[in-house]
């Protein structure tokens, strides 16, 4: 795996249709195997929004309109001996569903639209749970 040199600039979309959220199962790491928003790494060249419409068709097929900036963190993974594996500034946006059928893209082994009570059965990403509770309030567990 090649190390990063600098961080990274992510951006992903919270997009909502029918009272549901659309997610990706991720197929690389960080968070392989597990649920997120979906998203990527924005392009040479490329606006935010630019990378998040892009991003979110590849990914899932489904096409969007970005609006608001709604969430900013960092993630930075380090290997046992202190490399630095991955440090990615991600900034996520709420977005519109405008048309599309959900279905795996590049980087994702699932796609699916979830209500609250679908995604308490779900392995979700730490910092989508992070943002879906703190911002959304959109994930209850237990509830």
């Amino acid at each position: 795996m090649k190390v990063q040199q600098c961080p990274q600039i992510g951006v992903g979309a919270v997009v909502f249709k029918d009272n549901k959220i659309l997610l990706v199962k991720r197929k690389n790491p960080p968070a392989k195997n597990q649920w997120a928003i979906p998203g990527g790494r924005l392009q040479l060249g490329e606006t935010l929004r630019e990378a998040c419409q892009r991003e979110i068709l590849e990914e899932t097929g489904i096409n969007i309109k970005v609006g608001e900036l709604i969430y900013t963190f960092e993630v930075i993974e380090r290997r046992a001996d202190g490399q630095i594996l991955f440090h990615y500034v991600i900034l996520d946006f709420l977005a519109d569903y405008l048309s599309g059928t959900a279905i795996p893209g590049d980087d994702a082994i699932e796609v699916g639209w979830f209500s609250p009570q679908d995604i308490k059965s779900l392995d979700i990403n730490l910092y989508t749970k992070k943002l879906l509770k703190e911002k959304l309030h959109f994930y209850r567990k237990g509830a």
